[in-house]
């Protein structure tokens, strides 16, 4: 398996959370789950995550801020921003800051896994 081959979901929602787990896994991808950003932070799976997806709203630290820290600390990663409450000013915000993906929940599979493969360049 390449290094860097795992879809991190980070969703406080349990149920979004392991949702889109068993999504992305039945598009043959691998995924891991964390219920807050602060989780994956100290997950030690950094390293391995090709593609992040966070929902933009979610207590402690947002989506929005997760990909800034990220960012800020050196460890820019693909990141795919999911959210049931778009905003247009957030939305902006975050593709300024270099997020590759912005979707609605509920999301659709096809507008996903287009994201997916942009940020891992068609690793499965």
């Amino acid at each position: 398996m390449p290094k860097k081959s795992v879809i991190s979901i980070v969703d406080d929602d349990e149920w979004v959370r392991e949702s889109t787990v068993d999504l992305v896994t039945a598009m043959g991808f691998t995924a891991i789950a964390f219920p807050s950003a602060s989780d994956f932070l100290n997950s030690g799976r950094l390293g391995d995550t090709c593609c992040l997806i966070a929902d933009v709203q979610m207590p402690g630290m947002t989506g929005i801020e997760l990909h800034d820290h990220l960012a800020g600390s050196g460890n820019m990663m693909a990141t795919i921003l999911i959210t049931a409450y778009p905003d247009d000013q957030d939305r902006s915000r975050a593709l300024q800051a270099g997020v590759i993906g912005y979707l609605s929940k509920p999301f659709n599979y096809h507008d996903l896994l287009r994201c997916m493969r942009r940020a891992c360049r068609g690793e499965e």
